[in-house]
Parts: structure tokens; C-alpha cells; sequence
């Protein structure tokens, strides 16, 4: 996309690229369109009856990628799902066997890429015991699957490997939850930061980049996405980063002497309120300078190691009253920008609306929009998304002027980072707000 301009605003569209591959997540293949991913009665492949679809187009569209792994397939034993890794790296090597090695991707003023051009991080991976031992075992599944004439030799395979696992795109429907996998080669230029000013939505499997925040003296290498969830310290960024994507990020959140960084881990003043950082060599109030007694420190660590050891026990599921627990402790203690109050806040929300205990999610819902202001940004659409969760809850409770003005704010936000023209926005959205105005109104 050739884009020349000095200050870019907020919700342009940056990119927009189809896959060079994708592949549905198999735990959705019963209830989505292969090619589309959309969600319509679908029909069975009649030759393999693995993959499904909403209607001829949507086949017609796919055989391209589909015609070599249907009969693959079509062996598998019954009722045994074929990893989405394994699917994914398949349809890259059948691609680049008829020639889609040359297929250009697109970006900035006349550029392109071509899949060779993705880096490997070969000698990374070869280094890397966990990621040789998947690759190998990769390689012994898609023997089974697509047979062993089908493949590269094992040190070309890698380097399709490599490129793979470290360019890919997690494809997230509009509230941001996962439905499949792809390879997009120009949006593959893009680098990460953990405080981004672009965001990559999807409709189907097209890939729109927009601009989360105005960008001045725009540059195509001045774009920013994330590549992880950023509502985390930074050392679990980091864990989560290098081991993945081999590099260490060096943006304002990850300097150690930024006040965003610091942030992460702050108590509040009792004086004043304000941040005390505790990652600090000798740490005094940064409004007041007032140093708080050595009590504060010890009680502060405690509480941090218990609320760690909670959000650790609550990796698959949020439980609401170990939630109330550590905001309890918490209380008083952390500074409402401190990343684990906002976590546990977070934590908290999710667990309320699961249990259907809407009037706990009331009482979160607003409490928990500044930490994510301070942590995703205005117009982030994990905010959005928030705002229409929270209205939608206000909805049911009919507390409707209130769902409206929550309503009204995610729509601000998610017109930015979705484009007024997604379906989260133009159907559910919509629907939303003319339902709030009806009851509202009288109309």
C-alpha cells in the first residue's frame, strides 16, 4: 500500500494482504468455512469429508491449497484430528512444490517479499532443543500425511520450518479470539513493540493493519504491532518474546529507566497516592519523595508473591473469589497503574461475566478502564471490546443510558481499529446500540 503522507492519523488503513497460506484451527472445522472461516450451514468436502464449507464459491476458492491435501486427508483414521501446525506446514510445502515460492507480497512504496525472503533464524532453531525436537517430529507426521517424496530434505525443511513459526499470524475473529492460522507476506515486515501504534484485525483471512495512534513523519518501518499480549510485566514479555521470536524488544515499556516500565511494579503512597517504584535502588514517592517504612516493602513483596502464585494457578480459568482475594490485599498497597492490580482486575472481570454474576462485573467494568488506557493505549480493541462487553452487560441489567454511552465509546474505538465497514461494527455494534435506543426512546 503506497501511503506518502507527513502525520498519518489514527484508523488509516496501513496494509491489507490475503494469506500466501492459512489453515482453519481443527477444533473449529466442524462449525466453519475453510476458506472464509464464516459461520453458515456448511457442506462436507464429498472426497475427503475432513473440511467444510459455506457454499461452491468458498470451495472453488480454496482447491487451490485444498486439492493436494484432500486426499491426504482423506487417509487419516477416523476420528484422529491432524495438528494445525502439521496442516499449516503442508500447504507451505505444496504451495512452494507448484511454484508459489515466486507469489509476491506486497508493502510500503513498491515493495515486496516473496516466502525465501521470511526470516528462518536458522542457526537460532538449530540451537533451539525444543524447537529442533518439534520440527523433527513434524517431519515424521508429514511423512505419514503427505508422504516422504511430498518433502524437502530435513535442513530445507527447517528453514520452511523457521520461517513459519516465527512469521506467522494468529487470524482472530473480531473479538480477537483465535480461528486459525496464516502466513502473510508483506504484513510480515511489520516489528513488534510492546507499545504499539497499529493493530492487525482480520475479515475471514484478510489481514488489515490500521493505526492505533497518529503517527508523525509517517515511515512504513516506523509501524508497530504487537506480537504477544502486552498486559504483562515485562519480564513475562520477555519469556514470552525471545524464546518464540528470538529477539529481545528495546521499546519505551521495556527500558528499565522509563516511568512505563517502572510503573508495572509500583506501590501507593499512603501521603499522596501517587507511584512509588519498587524496581528503584532506594525508592521514595515520585511526587512527594516521601519514603515509606521498610514494612511497606515486606507486606508489598508478600502480597506480589501471593497475587503471582493466583494468576499462575488461573492460566486456563479465572476464579472470582481468589480475584476478590488479592484485590483485597491489594488495596491501599498497589498503585492502580501497578500491572498486577491491573491483571487481577482483569482477571476478575472475565471470571464475573462467566459465573453470570453481573453485578460484580457493574462494579469492575468501569474500574478497570484505566488500566487498560495505560496498557493498551485509547484506542486499542481490547478496549473497544471491553466497552461493547461492559454495554452489553449494562443491556441486560437495563441500565440502558449507561449502555449507550459504553456502547457509543466502544464504537469510537473499534471504528479505529476494525474499520466502520467489519461486521463486528456494522452488525453487532449497530444492533446493540439501536436495541439501547429503542428500549431508551420508546421507539
Amino acid at each position: 500500500m503506497d501511503i506518502d503522507i507527513d502525520k498519518l492519523l489514527k484508523g488509516s488503513v496501513l496494509h491489507m494482504e490475503k494469506p500466501f497460506v492459512h489453515a482453519l484451527s481443527s477444533n473449529l472445522r466442524h462449525n466453519r468455512c475453510d476458506n472464509c472461516y464464516a459461520q453458515f450451514e456448511l457442506f462436507k468436502c464429498t472426497a475427503c469429508q475432513y473440511v467444510k464449507y459455506c457454499d461452491r464459491v468458498c470451495q472453488k476458492l480454496g482447491w487451490p491449497d485444498h486439492k493436494k491435501e484432500c486426499p491426504a486427508l482423506k487417509s487419516l483414521p477416523p476420528n484422529r484430528e491432524l495438528p494445525n501446525t502439521a496442516r499449516l506446514l503442508a500447504r507451505i510445502i505444496l504451495k512452494l512444490k507448484r511454484g508459489g515460492g515466486n507469489e509476491q507480497g506486497w508493502y510500503d512504496k513498491n515493495k515486496y517479499r516473496i516466502f525465501r525472503d521470511l526470516m528462518s533464524h536458522y542457526a537460532d532453531i538449530k540451537n533451539d532443543e525444543k524447537r529442533i525436537s518439534q520440527a523433527e517430529c513434524l517431519y515424521e507426521v508429514l511423512k505419514d500425511y503427505i508422504g516422504e517424496d511430498a518433502l524437502p530434505n530435513f535442513t530445507e525443511f527447517l528453514g520452511i520450518y523457521g520461517r513459519m513459526v516465527v512469521n506467522s499470524f494468529n487470524i482472530l475473529d473480531g473479538e480477537m479470539s483465535e480461528l486459525g492460522t496464516g502466513i502473510y507476506l508483506g504484513a510480515s515486515t511489520i516489528d513488534h513493540s510492546c507499545d504499539p501504534n497499529a493493530v492487525a484485525t482480520f475479515t475471514g483471512t484478510t489481514i488489515t493493519v490500521r493505526a492505533i495512534k497518529d503517527i508523525p513523519d509517517f515511515k512504513w518501518s516506523k509501524v508497530r504491532i504487537s506480537y504477544i499480549e502486552t498486559l504483562k510485566p515485562h519480564a513475562e514479555r520477555s519469556r514470552e518474546l525471545y524464546p518464540r521470536y528470538y529477539f529481545d524488544c528495546d521499546c519505551l515499556r521495556c527500558d528499565p529507566s522509563s516511568e512505563a516500565r517502572l510503573l508495572e511494579n509500583s506501590i501507593a503512597c499512603a501521603k499522596c497516592g501517587s507511584a512509588i517504584y519498587a524496581d528503584q535502588e532506594d525508592p521514595v514517592c515520585s511526587s512527594c519523595q516521601r519514603k515509606p517504612p521498610f514494612d511497606v516493602f515486606i507486606k508489598y513483596q508478600d502480597v506480589l508473591t501471593f497475587t503471582k502464585h493466583q494468576h499462575d494457578a488461573m492460566k486456563s480459568v479465572a476464579y472470582l473469589d481468589a480475584c476478590k482475594l488479592c484485590l483485597e490485599k491489594q488495596a491501599g498497597l498497589f498503585h492502580p497503574d501497578n500491572i498486577y492490580f491491573v491483571r487481577t482486575m482483569d482477571l476478575a472481570f472475565e471470571a464475573s461475566i462467566q459465573l453470570q454474576k453481573w453485578e460484580d462485573s457493574i462494579d469492575l467494568g468501569p474500574k478497570l478502564i484505566p488500566g487498560y488506557e495505560r496498557y493498551y493505549g485509547t484506542h486499542h480493541p481490547i478496549l473497544g471490546l471491553h466497552y461493547l462487553k461492559f454495554g452489553k452487560i449494562l443491556l441486560l441489567k437495563d441500565e440502558c443510558e449507561k449502555a449507550m454511552d459504553a456502547l457509543e465509546k466502544g464504537q469510537a474505538i473499534l471504528e479505529v481499529s476494525h474499520g466502520k465497514d467489519h461486521p463486528l461494527c456494522k452488525s453487532e455494534l449497530s444492533s446493540l446500540l439501536l436495541q439501547a435506543k429503542s428500549i431508551l426512546y420508546n421507539l
